[in-house]
This record gives C-alpha cells, structure tokens and sequence, in this order.
C-alpha cells in the first residue's frame, strides 16, 4: 500500500484518483487479446522544481526571487506523463528513492497519471535525484543533484527485469557503444520500438555504435544529430539516410517543424512548426516523441503523425516545466477550438489539424482541465 501525503497533482473537482484521458485514440484498433500496455519505457526519474518568472539570469554573489515554482516528477517521468495524458495506457520500469522526494514522484505518476508501476521498485536509503530549472527568457539553466546509484537501481533503470511487460510499442534512448538487452527482448516479442538519442559526448558519432538502432522502427533525432550520424549536408538528406539503418526516420527542424521519411512505402512528409510564444522548452521533445507514438500506434498517415507531435510539443513549452507541461486532450481541445474560432486562420492550416476534428469531445468533461502543478510538496499531509 503506498501511503498518500495529498503530494499529487490537484483536481479540480477536489477528487483524488488516477487521471483518465478524455480521448482514447487507440480505441479503433484495439482487439481482445491486445498487450495490456500501449507503451512500455524505463529510466531514471528526478524531482524536477521549476522556479519561473526570472527576469533575468541568475548574477553571481546575488539572490534572485522568482514569482512562481511548480514541482514534478522529471527525466523519464516527462515521457511517461505525455504518453499518458494523450491516452495511451503507459508502464514505467524505474527506480525510487524511499526518501519523502520518492514517495512523492510515486504518488504523482502513480495516482496522478495513471502510469504502471509495477516494474518499478522502491530502493532502500537511496536519495533520489533532484533537478532545479530555472526559467528565464524562454530559456532554462538546470542543476542537477543525485547519489550514485545502487545496482538494483541500475538494474531496473537499464530495462529489468529482462523480459518485460508486453506492450504495442517502447520508447528507448539510445547510448553509444551500449546495448540495452531489453530492446532486443521487446522487439522480438512484437513491441514496436521508438528510439531517441542523446549528445554524444565521445564526438564518434558512429550508427555502428548504435546497435540497438537494428531493433528499431523509428529513429527520431534532431537535425544536429542526424547530421552528425549520417555526415549529410542538410538534416532531409540526413533523414533519408537514415533510413538504410532504420525502417522509420523523423528529424526534427526546430523552429522549422519536422521532417519523416517511411523507407516501406517510400512516403516522405514534412510539416512545419506551430508558431508559439515559448515559454520553457523542458520536455518539449518527450512530448513529440509521445505525440508521434500515439499516431503511429492508432495507424495515422505520417503527415497527420508529424503534425499532431508537433502541435502537442507546441501546447508543451507555452507552459513551464517538464511532465507539468504535457498536454492533455482538454488542452488539444481548447487549442483546436480557439483555432477554429479565428476567422483569420489560414485555410491551409486548418485543412492540415482537421484530423483532429473527429478525435476531440464537443465538451469538456467535469474536472477538466486539471489543476496539475503543486507549488510545494507536502500540502494536505494526513497525521
């Protein structure tokens, strides 16, 4: 039983429960004896707190007040919150501190969102790790704080247990010169994996030292890193690359949009970006990685694909912070109908999110939006 400390994010209609998507967008494809999860993922979990409404920098040898700050379950939590919000039924493999900062991610993810648990395990006396972002011009400087990890920490954050839970799809993050034998276990299984990538720090930037990249569907990098791969001279070309090594390639452009290459129908597409005013980028790539799984797995064209991730990542950095800024299909909802209501909207636009017409309730449900940042952790503690 995991004890309740009202640490979670707030309804609300002030009742407590796992948050339920308003939209399942799988729901025409689902059979009886489909996987119990939609998506399968594992990593490390920080506490991330955001202090936000900076004016400027942090100045040596002075203090700084911000105006606002939220607190969140962070890292691999990002993905697994905008998996789950967007209606996929998600499970998570991580490890937690059973220190107050633990409990607290536990509670969030848990009864918050609605993720499964069941792969993750609680590690005795390890501290958990703690980010600090602070926001500031649409931009974000971090500290990050954490222990050495214990080896059954490592153990559930690599992927253990070695066959896990069946689900449609996992998203991995790729390391050079490393495997993780739990791809290989998912994919041969069936399960669908979506693979993003990290800086390389080693400066090789070698496919080959992706190995699991041969377990892969989808490769999702930015345009600097496939570039970087491929040795392509602009990030289309890198994309078409790409795809000698993996079924599925998307680059992400930035400000440009995103561009998808699918080498089994030969189909390109490239939507452009959303213009928003950005407020805070974290997690805004976890939250077009979940956007492009959601339409992948629902059977979507890959146009539709590229830009519902790109409008759910758009939705992400106008609000601050990681997990806290995932977009629901209350806030899909709202956009799409503000859109609409523009007469002004470019015509060309609203053809591109018309899809989305048939997806989003006419109303909001009772509780919806939720009020999901907490300022503090440990209001409402029960004695």
């Amino acid at each position: 039983m995991i004890a309740s400390y009202g640490k979670g994010p707030s309804y609300d209609n002030g009742k407590a429960g796992p948050c339920q998507a308003q939209v399942d967008p799988l729901d025409a494809v689902r059979t009886p004896g489909d996987p119990p999860w939609d998506v399968y993922l594992t990593g490390t979990v920080f506490l991330d707190i955001v202090f936000t409404g900076l004016g400027t920098a942090p100045v040596r040898g002075t203090e700084s007040w911000a105006r606002g700050m939220g607190s969140s379950p962070g890292g691999v939590a990002n993905m697994a919150t905008a998996l789950a919000r967007l209606g996929l039924r998600t499970s998570l493999a991580a490890a937690f501190g059973d220190d107050h900062y633990g409990e607290y991610c536990w509670d969030a993810l848990e009864q918050g969102e609605g993720i499964d648990l069941s792969p993750s395990r609680r590690v005795p006396g390890w501290h958990s790790p703690v980010t600090v972002s602070m926001a500031y011009e649409g931009e974000r400087t971090m500290v990050s704080h954490g222990h050495e990890p214990p080896p059954e920490a490592v153990l559930v954050q690599k992927g253990a247990p070695d066959c896990p839970p069946r689900a449609r799809a996992a998203v991995a993050s790729l390391e050079p010169g490393r495997r993780a034998p739990w791809i290989a276990q998912a994919a041969s299984n069936g399960t669908r994996i979506f693979a993003d990538v990290g800086w390389d720090e080693t400066g090789a930037w070698d496919l080959a030292g992706l190995a699991d990249l041969a377990h892969c569907e989808a490769f999702l990098p930015n345009a600097e890193e496939a570039m970087r791969y491929t040795g392509a001279g602009c990030p289309r070309e890198a994309a078409h690359a790409l795809t000698e090594h993996v079924p599925l390639a998307v680059v992400t452009l930035g400000a440009e949009g995103a561009y998808a290459v699918d080498r089994r129908t030969g189909e390109a597409a490239e939507v452009p970006a959303i213009e928003v005013e950005a407020l805070d980028p974290t997690g805004a790539g976890d939250v077009f990685v979940a956007g492009f799984v959601t339409g992948t797995l629902a059977g979507w064209p890959l146009a539709d694909r590229l830009a519902f991730a790109g409008l759910t990542a758009a939705l992400s950095v106008q609000e601050f912070g990681g997990s806290l800024s995932a977009p629901g299909w209350a806030e899909i909802g709202a956009w799409w109908r503000k859109v609409q209501s523009v007469a002004s909207q470019d015509p060309a636009a609203l053809r591109r999110y018309a899809f989305l017409a048939g997806l989003i309730p006419e109303e909001t449900a009772p509780g919806w939006p939720l009020r999901r940042a907490v300022p503090t952790i440990g209001f409402g503690r029960s004695t």
